[in-house]
């Protein structure tokens, strides 16, 4: 077909599932060499590199004559497959695009048909490039749709590059609700499956596909029909409009594929995902249509038992919205995106990529088993208490490369071979013996630890396949050859990876690539010697060897360089330039290089291809590595400020705690306050004046729980909390106020989301509720949302200027007041009152009822009108004042109950010993006594 035909030929079903049907015993020619060979499972940096000529695009063809430069064995035919047209950034971990040059990238997906349309116009259809190429779709024709996708802009921050694709699939009829999700991330061969109930607010899909931040996200053409969109698609094409959405045909969304691939993909370490996912059909359906994809856009198959794959249950961690995460800045700052200021920037001095992935996903997704954290604080505890071991295992774990994403290499097969994946193949291998040859000085570093989980480790590492997989590396690879900084070194290190004697035609080539080198070198001295200049041989991967000189213009004759030299560019005083017989001799050694990297390719194929059955053990390097990279970090963290170890019981008690964000930020070490909270008082009203500090301290709460939640020690000199299986902010910020209808809507839809998920683990942070509206109104709205969660035995601290608020405590014991204290001074110049802030947090609700009045006497205002105004806000205070007034009986009732709390609480943790405890209890019964209210005339004479 040719590459200007508006339809492609449709694949037939054999095709369809043919790219699944066989994963070993591929042959291909390789270019240059005029042999064929048989080839082991190809091992590729990232994605494949298209060729760049029409030629070898055309000669490349698979062992079974499948030409490759078409449509792909084993893709989707067209119509099967929709995307948004929008520019795709680039792949992350490389500088350029995976596809080699524009031609001919157009000319092998010339036959592939991709449709393209926005949510509003469904039957505009493009034919687009290459799957993830990053040129722009054309729209070329009108054709009927059998999936359509949301048009978004697929633009990523600059500092965070997206790698995640992820499937999603809803149940129909009376299934509708139930999610099965799946996703690999292109930089690490784990495949994560979800599956879940979830509500009509779909919160739970929301928030993990935030979490995961995905570049693409597949979902069921059927979920977009046309006049039939379903809510989850509506609701994520919402929340992820910088995402690419692309709709396959359901039929790919297929369990018993899914669970095929799974036993095919799986390695046999993680076998036990068999059980756990057998019964799971949505999420086994979600894996079919992810890896059939992921084939697609790839040109390439996952080696078979080489794949993580684990089963994320949303029972094992605490669920944090993206509204909170966004309002408490745990990832991102809301002022300036590039800002470290975030808990994440706080805790973050990883080493590795690995170890800054854990944190991030651990911030987001904190743990809820109080056991597993324990083990973690107890490493860190140790880590502390050691030094030898914290900056012997630091010393070693920041020598690591990306575990993760080597291991992603290693286990994919590209379907064609070029000199890229030649090149990439060999910088993988010395790679891959670089991260073996730190297993040993880790396993140093950790013997001696006393730590359950670091003796794990420890024990993990003595696994005999990381020795077994060295050694055969090294019966072929030079034992000095390591990995470099810099491209030239790097190119040495791979030229000369392979030992003398292992390939006679490969050192014949060497010899050659050095003398070549040493003509350049030789060149630039003879032309330096010519001119009388200070030329120096220079290198980079773009212009491979050049001349740069340090000279000012005014020592140059004329000003200008001599006519021979080319190219010249010129930075401050730095010169760079080439010459016509430079370029010749670069032009021979990348011919020679070329070759090179052939040979070696050969021989690296055959040596991974004996130690393929053994990589599996990296696995368990890079969790290892990733985990100590992480509690290295809350240690390091430590260090720096005076952090307690949490504890964790049913009660949330903070001494003296304090906001880890704003101690980064602050000249001074922000003002401690303590907080209290138990199922007898766990319900907290906070009032204050603005910027007295409620916002930040409420924050702060929040903070603290997810540090604790993750393993971290706390900012404070004593904490303890109950575990929060789930954390809901409702924060006030400045940003938000457009309109009072705008901003009251913001609120309803956040409460109701509240309200729809909290239970009684949940710890629930509301500031500013009702402030889009009437006062009336505000007020009434908080009233009635203080109610329903009263009703629920969930912790939660409520921030409101609202002080009619304050009276709820009459009618429900488990209700305290505090209050942010400011103090009034005049100035020095005049009478006017100033309000100076303590950020100090006391019991009981502020003296400032009338903050407004107070600001309104420091304006223009006439004093009649201020006088009037303080008149009728009394009346007004003593109406309701009278009202909720609490009678002894409501005195009574609170003191009983706080008494059975704290007995409650006593029999749950007590660790006293019986006289002590019998001390204990007396005092609390002399507390009630003097606490309750003396009796009536009426109680006396009953």
């Amino acid at each position: 077909m040719s590459s200007g035909s508006n339809k492609a030929k449709a694949v037939g079903p054999a095709d369809i599932s043919a790219a699944s049907d066989s994963y070993t015993g591929r042959c291909s020619s390789t270019p240059g060499l005029g042999v064929r060979v048989e080839q082991p499972p190809r091992y590729t940096l990232g994605l494949l590199q298209t060729p760049r000529s029409t030629a070898d695009s055309a000669g490349a063809f698979s062992s079974d004559g499948v030409r490759l430069g078409g449509a792909r064995k084993g893709g989707f035919a067209p119509g099967q497959v929709a995307r948004s047209g929008g520019m795709k950034p680039p792949l992350p971990g490389r500088g350029e695009s995976y596809f080699g040059d524009k031609s001919s990238c157009a000319e092998n997906a010339s036959t592939v048909n991709f449709t393209s349309s926005s949510a509003r116009g469904l039957n505009s259809t493009c034919i687009g490039k290459t799957p993830l190429s990053s040129t722009r779709s054309v729209c070329r024709s009108h054709t009927p749709l059998m999936g359509y996708s949301a048009t978004s802009s697929s633009a990523v921050s600059s500092h965070t590059i997206a790698s995640v694709i992820v499937a999603v699939v809803e149940g129909r009829g009376l299934a509708r609700g139930e999610v099965g999700m799946a996703s690999i991330d292109l930089k690490n061969p784990e495949v994560i499956l979800s599956q879940f109930a979830d509500n009509t607010t779909y919160a739970k899909v929301i928030t993990k596909l935030k979490i995961l931040t995905p570049l693409e996200i597949i979902m069921s053409n059927t979920a977009c029909d046309a006049g039939n969109t379903t809510k989850l698609f509506s609701l994520i094409t919402e929340h992820f409009k910088n995402v690419t959405f692309t709709t396959v045909q359901r039929k790919y969304f297929n369990e018993t594929k899914g669970l095929e691939y799974i036993e095919q993909l799986c390695a046999s370490e993680f076998s036990t995902i068999f059980m756990e996912v057998q019964s799971k059909y949505y999420c086994l359906a979600a894996v079919a249509a992810l890896l059939k994809y992921v084939e697609f856009i790839q040109n390439s198959v996952y080696a078979p038992k080489s794949l993580k794959v684990r089963f994320q249950g949303s029972e094992k961690t605490a669920m944090i919205d993206s509204s909170s995460a966004q309002n408490l800045e745990l990832v991102t700052n809301n002022r300036d995106s590039r800002n470290g200021h975030t808990l994440f920037g706080v805790l973050n001095y990883t080493k590795t990529p690995g170890g800054s992935r854990r944190l991030r996903s651990n911030i987001l997704e904190p743990l809820v088993d109080a056991e597993t954290i324990n083990t973690r604080l107890d490493c860190v505890q140790e880590l502390l208490q050691d030094e030898e071991l914290f900056f012997g295992l630091q010393s070693v774990i920041s020598k690591f490369l990306d575990t993760e994403q080597l291991l992603s290499v290693l286990v994919q097969i590209p379907k064609q071979d070029t000199v890229k994946t030649a090149e990439s193949k060999i910088t993988n291998l010395i790679y891959l013996k670089h991260t073996l040859e730190l297993v040993e000085p880790l396993k140093a570093a950790l013997r001696n630890c006393s730590t359950p989980l670091l003796k794990a480790y420890y024990s993990s590492l003595e696994d005999s396949r990381f020795g077994i997989i060295l050694e055969k590396i090294t019966t072929v690879i030079n034992d000095d050859t390591r990995y470099t900084k810099g491209c030239l070194n790097m190119r040495t290190q791979k030229c000369y990876a392979v030992k003398p004697n292992v390939n006679e035609f490969l050192d014949i080539a060497r010899r050659t690539y050095t003398e070549i080198v040493d003509d350049i070198a030789g060149l630039i001295t003879q032309l330096a010697e010519k001119y009388n200049l200070p030329m120096r041989t220079s290198f980079s991967s773009a212009r491979g060897f050049f001349i740069q000189m340090n000279a000012d213009c005014s020592t140059l004759p004329d000003g200008q360089l001599p006519s021979e030299f080319t190219k010249i560019t010129k930075m401050k005083n730095t010169y760079s330039f080439t010459s016509a017989d430079l370029i010749k001799m670069n032009e021979r050694c990348q011919e020679s290089l070329t070759e090179i990297y052939h040979m070696t390719y050969l021989i690296v194929c055959k040596l991974l291809n004996e130690i393929y059955e053994y990589i599996h053990c990296l696995y368990k390097l890079s969790d290892i590595v990733s985990m100590l990279d992480m509690l290295l970090s809350f240690a390091h963290a430590c260090t720096l400020s005076d952090y307690v170890r949490p504890e964790f019981t049913d009660t949330l008690a903070i001494k003296q705690g304090w906001h880890p964000i704003l101690e980064k930020i602050a000249v001074e070490k922000p003002v401690p306050n303590n907080t209290y909270l138990t199922e007898g008082s766990s319900f907290i009203i906070i009032t204050g004046p603005n910027m007295s500090g409620k916002s930040t301290y409420l924050k702060q709460i929040a903070l603290c729980q997810i540090m604790a939640q993750i393993g971290s020690y706390v900012p404070a000199e004593y904490c303890s909390f109950r575990i929060a299986e789930q954390i809901f902010t409702r924060i006030g910020m400045d940003d938000d106020i457009e309109t009072n209808a705008s901003t009251f809507m913001k609120e309803m839809k956040e409460i109701t989301y509240i309200i729809q998920n909290a239970n009684d683990k949940s710890l629930i942070i509301i500031d500013e509720l009702g402030r889009g509206t009437s006062a009336e109104e505000g007020i009434g709205i908080c009233y009635a949302a203080c109610e329903y969660l009263l009703s629920l035995k969930a912790f939660t601290l409520f921030a409101t200027h609202f002080l009619e608020l304050c009276h709820i405590d009459a009618l429900y014991p488990n209700v305290e007041n505090y209050h942010f204290e400011v103090q009034h001074v005049r100035s020095s110049a005049g009478n006017k009152e100033k309000i100076a802030y303590t950020y100090k947090l006391s019991k009981g609700y502020t003296a400032e009822k009338n903050y407004g009045l107070k600001a309104a006497e420091v304006s223009s205002l006439p004093p009649s009108i201020i006088l009037d105004a303080k008149e009728i806000t009394s009346h007004i205070a003593r109406q309701i004042l009278h009202r909720q007034k609490s009678t002894p009986e409501t005195m009574k009732q609170r003191v009983v109950y706080h008494l059975a709390m704290r007995l409650v609480q006593t029999a749950r943790n007590s660790r006293l010993d019986s006289d002590s405890l019998r001390i204990y209890l007396k005092g609390l019964k002399k507390k009630y006594e003097a606490n309750c209210p003396a009796p009536g005339p009426s109680d006396k004479q009953q």
